[in-house]
Order: structure tokens, then sequence, then C-alpha cells
């Protein structure tokens, strides 16, 4: 199966042996490594298969109307799920690659049921207490990582534009955080604000 065929409706070989042997597994992804500013947001998904989600995908390729609608039936139809993150000051103190792993780790620890087994979107895996597989591309592979993606980007997204209404000269609302020519200008304009990463290349040049 090529990647543009690739669907989460479709078991991979290790849901399908998870399920075989009555293994109960998580999704997990993130958002947020790229931007400038802000914290980066992790979430861990157990989805019920008796109640499945058909448009579950890569949280990058749907609309944001259609995250937002995703959002809310993730949190009614999953058995559990728990969203976490990393701080600003975290990312800045151990780098963003350590500052995801630990998100993404706070969300799995933050689960209320039994979980046994973590399916983690990339190719790296956070310090666990369960077994876990590295699914490259997982958001787009796995339901419950695609799950965890649209909570995380929905999560991150929406604190963002709350940002954006205290700090209203940088455009958090539209861009994010990410380095856009926009958010650029005005950090070369206004300077970085408390939410700006201070380890970031783009940022830590004008301080």
């Amino acid at each position: 199966m090529s990647d543009a065929d690739a669907s989460p409706t479709v078991q991979t070989d290790i849901e399908q042996q998870l399920l075989d042997n009555s293994v109960v597994y998580c999704g997990v992804d993130e958002a947020g490594a790229g931007p400038l500013c802000g914290d980066v947001v992790a979430a861990a998904v157990i989805l019920d298969p008796d109640q499945p989600i058909p448009e579950l995908t890569d949280s990058k390729k749907l609309t944001e109307k259609k995250r937002e609608r995703l959002f809310d039936e993730i949190r009614e139809k999953a058995i559990d799920y728990c969203i976490a993150r990393a701080t600003v000051e975290e990312i800045d103190r151990i780098n963003i690659l350590n500052a995801r792993m630990l998100a993404m780790s706070r969300a799995i620890d933050g689960l209320q049921e039994n979980c046994q087994h973590a399916l983690i979107d990339g190719n790296k895996l956070p310090e666990l207490t369960m077994d876990a597989t590295a699914i490259i591309k997982g958001d787009a592979l796995v339901a419950a990582i695609s799950a965890a993606s649209v909570l995380a980007k929905v999560q991150r997204d929406r604190e963002m534009i709350k940002l954006d209404a205290l700090y209203p000269e940088y455009g958090f609302a539209k861009h994010k955080g990410y380095g856009t020519k926009a958010h650029l200008e005005a950090l070369a304009e206004h300077g970085p604000c408390e939410i700006h990463r201070r380890s970031y290349a783009p940022v830590k040049k004008l301080l």
C-alpha cells in the first residue's frame, strides 16, 4: 500500500496483533514542534472498536472545521483520552525533541484506563513503563494515532487563538505560532514575548 492509499480504517499488522491478543492500546501524537512559540501539546487516545470514527486521518489533511467536529466526536466515543503538554520553558531547557517525548509520556500517564501498549507517531519512543511501537506516518495509518493528532492539534490551535488576545501584535490566531513571513516581521518589530521559544534560531537572534 502506498502512502497515498494509506487509510487508518485498515488495521495495521501491529494493531491486528494487539487486537487478536486482547491488548488494550492507545494511539499517541503531538502538535506544535515547529512553531516559534507556545507549548507542545500531546494526546493519547484509546478508541472504542465498537464505535468507529470513519473520517479519521492525519489532522494536517483535515479542514479546521472537520478537525473541530472530530475533536468532539473523539472525546465522546473514545474509551479514554488524555491531553498533556510540555511548556515553553521545558522546550528551551531540554530541547524540542525531548519536550515532545515528555509531553507524550505525560499524555499516556494521564490515561485512566489500564493501557498495555502505546502506538506512537514517528520513529522515536518516549520513556514509558509499558510496551510501545513507533510507527512512521502513524497518524495516517492508525486510527487511534489519527485521533490523538486531532485532539493535540485542535487543543493547541485553540490555545494559540486565546493567546492572540493577549499578544495581538503577533497574529497568533492566524499562523498559530509558525514562522510565517507575517510572524517573523512582527517578531522583528516587537521582539519576542513571554511565550516565544528562546532556543529557536529566529527568536534567539533577536534576544
